[in-house]
């Protein structure tokens, strides 16, 4: 099977996907069709999920260093926000970074670890075969071809992979056109600025560079119809009606509508066609999530595809990607249309609802919790099939830390292996067996065990972060009997 990877598109998804590739020892090429990193940044928010995932390969410092530190978000602009403070994670809050950044970082990231990325070429074709795919592509230089292991659709909401490929993209029409001007703003409001009632929606989130974007709904955006190009002065007006000012709006770097189509592929793989990011969902850009569902897609995808390609793994692995996160797309346009429900009710009656809904998250912390971990990715979770498996079993693992070791989870996760845990306490090493190429083997016990952990002797990570088996045997000659029997599956060994 040739060793090697396309992905089509240079975006958030297909550049991560890209590292974790070359983690695992696979080559990679990218191809993107823009000539250069678009400036007109549509993501700004990096949720906690994702700065666990980018920590987890020890990448995260220079985005934390850049981004603006905001803790909390909104769920459908609420007049009560999410308070993200007391979330289980070591990043209590969201991070505003201008996608191009986003992207800037993330390239320099896969080239650095010798992913090849051509910039002005995009995949036109493919044709598939039992042991490869043969990849048409076009660049400056002309037509040309590829020969993968398997080719990866990360070619946004108009995938020309996932067309190709014959896989449905399911789902509803835009209803709903929002709008969005990052302008400079001579009297902005102040910082956290979201207003919601009658006359439409209206939320200001200020920029790295001196600018704003402002972000809203009227009720004459309850349209299928296209009215046209946004410009400033339609801008103007319709802030104004909103909030009965313009905060001295002038000088516009990028104006655009965008609508409420959401749609999910029917099948995140087909053969040697795979599909992560808006190639696989499609949705309201509510709560910021987009990005970092994609990204996540391709931390899920990375090690399972290098797995795969690199022979230790069986091939069904990849069928896991599917069941995994497909369910996390489904979920993602329930939240979605939920959203756009309560952001476009411009009704009494909805106003009430939204009060409701305002008051149960200001007053039952339980509520407010399962949205703030449903908006930021930290609630994701793959159960096992055996519904007696031990609770923590597809969770994602905190970033544990360990008596008398700098090391934590997280930093023992940079290689993308798998990690095996020994949480006894005994110095020496219970598990010790045959040589060991993929596992990395760590003995100490928890230091503030988070909840759930405490009784925890055993645990086995995936090189994505969740948790692939646990043990609570309190006999040490059993617990070994235990660890060889979950990892022989795996090929580990």
């Amino acid at each position: 099977m040739e060793k090697h990877v396309v992905i089509a598109g240079g975006g958030p998804a297909g550049l991560w996907l890209a590292g974790e590739l070359r983690l695992g020892g696979v080559s990679v090429t990218v191809l993107e069709a823009r000539p250069d990193i678009d400036q007109r940044s549509k993501a700004l928010t990096i949720h906690p999920r994702t700065l666990e995932v980018l920590a987890s390969r020890g990448v995260h410092e220079p985005f934390i260093a850049e981004g603006t530190r905001i803790p909390g978000g909104h769920f459908a602009l609420l007049d009560d926000r999410l308070d993200f403070s007391a979330l289980d994670t070591p990043f209590p809050f969201t991070l505003a970074l201008p996608q191009a950044r986003t992207e800037e970082l993330l390239e320099a990231h896969a080239r650095a670890l010798g992913a090849r990325i051509h910039r002005e070429h995009r995949v036109t074709g493919f044709s598939e075969h039992p042991e490869s795919v043969i990849v048409r592509a076009e660049g400056p230089e002309g037509p040309y071809e590829l020969e993968a292991g398997y080719l990866v659709g990360c070619d946004g909401s108009r995938s020309a992979v996932r067309t190709t490929a014959g896989i449905d993209f399911l789902g509803t029409d835009s209803t709903v056109l929002g709008w969005l001007g990052d302008v400079s703003l001579d009297n902005p409001p102040p910082p956290g600025f979201s207003t919601f009632g009658l006359s439409g929606a209206l939320m200001v989130v200020p920029l790295p560079d001196g600018k704003f974007r402002l972000v809203g709904i009227t009720p004459q955006d309850l349209r299928t119809d296209w009215p046209g190009d946004l410009d400033l002065d339609e801008l103007r007006v319709m802030v104004t009606t909103i909030t009965g000012q313009d905060f001295g709006m002038r000088d516009p770097v990028w104006l655009s509508r965008f609508g409420n189509a959401t749609r999910l592929a029917e099948h995140y793989r087909r053969g040697r066609i795979l599909l992560a990011g808006d190639a696989a969902h499609q949705h309201f850009p509510a709560g910021g999530v987009g990005m970092n569902v994609g990204i996540q897609d391709a931390a899920n995808l990375g090690w399972k595809l290098a797995a795969t390609l690199r022979g230790s793994a069986a091939d069904d692995l990849l069928d896991t990607y599917h069941s995994e996160r497909h369910p996390v797309g489904a979920d993602l346009a329930v939240a979605s249309h939920a959203q756009v429900a309560l952001m476009t009710g411009f009704t009494p009656q909805n106003l009430a609802l939204r009060s409701l809904l305002g008051n149960m998250i200001a007053t039952e912390p339980a509520f407010a919790e399962g949205l703030a971990d449903r908006l930021t990715g930290l609630g994701v979770s793959y159960p096992p099939a055996d519904s007696s498996a031990h609770p923590l079993i597809g969770t994602h693992a905190p970033d544990l830390s360990f008596a008398g070791s700098e090391n934590t989870l997280f930093t023992l996760l940079r290689p993308a292996r798998y990690v095996l845990l020994n949480l006894t306490g005994e110095e020496e090493d219970l598990f010790a067996g045959p040589t060991q190429t993929e596992l990395t083997v760590h003995t100490g016990r928890l230091t503030d065990p988070p909840t759930g952990w405490s009784p925890v002797r055993a645990a086995l990570i995936r090189p994505d972060g969740h948790v692939a088996w646990i043990s609570t045997d309190p006999d040490n000659t059993t617990l070994a009997e235990a660890v060889d029997r979950a990892i022989a599956p795996r090929c580990l060994i």
